[in-house]
């Protein structure tokens, strides 16, 4: 694995939601893909990742209307993210460190691909994965 790159394993051209984007949407993409966060883009350029905790916590909680709130007041800005050269290794150590399971690939500040705790556990030694996820739990 050590010499495995991030972009060997990641998913390329992952599903994103647009910063200007109603909340509702990003939800309802979150369900179609399975996910509990997707990535956050603005003129072709990653600015933050959206979680479904962040929905639950700044639009639900606060009774909002999710139609009314753009993706972009509940986001987080400045995510951990890797590039698609990096080492498979560094990449598992910034998952653990920063206790995520999706990691967005940026290549020049543009979003390439996704590397989540999945693709890792298809491809990664199983005692990695197993690290991983219970570094991630932590």
């Amino acid at each position: 694995m050590a010499s495995t790159t991030v972009k060997d394993i990641m998913t390329p051209r992952p599903t994103w939601v647009a910063s200007d984007a109603s909340v509702v949407e990003a939800a309802r993409r979150m369900v179609s893909e399975d996910v509990g966060s997707l990535p956050v883009v603005d003129a072709d350029r990653l600015v933050g990742m959206v979680t479904d905790r962040d929905l639950v916590l700044n639009v639900m909680a606060k009774d909002l209307n999710p139609h009314e709130v753009a993706v972009a007041d509940v986001c987080s800005g400045n995510p951990v993210t890797i590039g698609p050269d990096e080492n498979l290794d560094a990449a598992l150590q910034r998952m653990a460190k920063d206790q995520v399971r999706r990691l967005p690939v940026v290549e020049d500040g543009k979003l390439v691909g996704i590397l989540a705790q999945a693709d890792v556990a298809r491809t990664a030694h199983p005692e990695s994965t197993g690290r991983l996820v219970e570094e991630i739990s932590e």
